[in-house]
């Protein structure tokens, strides 16, 4: 499963960052945009919204305010599933996700790989 983390960061303190970890710990192929590019855990983060492909998982580290640029790049990828993390949470997005057949969840990302629920 590919998950692509929105929002991601190379500091150790953010909770983006520490999902990059988790994800990668526990097996799961990660790519990654954020506001600056740099390194995650091996992981390269980009600032472009690349063309990704069989991206499985989108989980947001973003705040909804500034989600509304990724709508359709995150429809157009076609993933599984939206994980809104805390504060993320977005109704509109939420609904457009729906809409086209992506399943969306309130959850958090750590949480859930901790409780193997991812």
């Amino acid at each position: 499963m590919k998950t692509l983390v929105i929002g991601a960061s190379v500091n150790p303190e953010r909770y983006s960052n520490k999902a990059i970890q988790l994800l990668k710990a526990n097996g799961h192929q990660v790519v990654a945009i954020g506001n600056r590019e740099g390194i995650a855990h091996g992981i390269q983060i980009t600032k472009i919204k690349e063309s990704f492909t069989d991206i499985d998982t989108v989980t947001l580290y973003i705040n909804p305010r500034i989600q509304s640029e990724y709508y359709q790049y995150i429809l157009d990828l076609h993933p599984r599933r939206i994980i809104f993390n805390p504060g993320t949470e977005n109704p509109e997005l939420s609904d457009l996700a729906e809409e086209n057949g992506i399943l969306t969840e309130n959850a958090c990302t750590l949480v859930l790989l901790n409780l193997k629920q991812f």
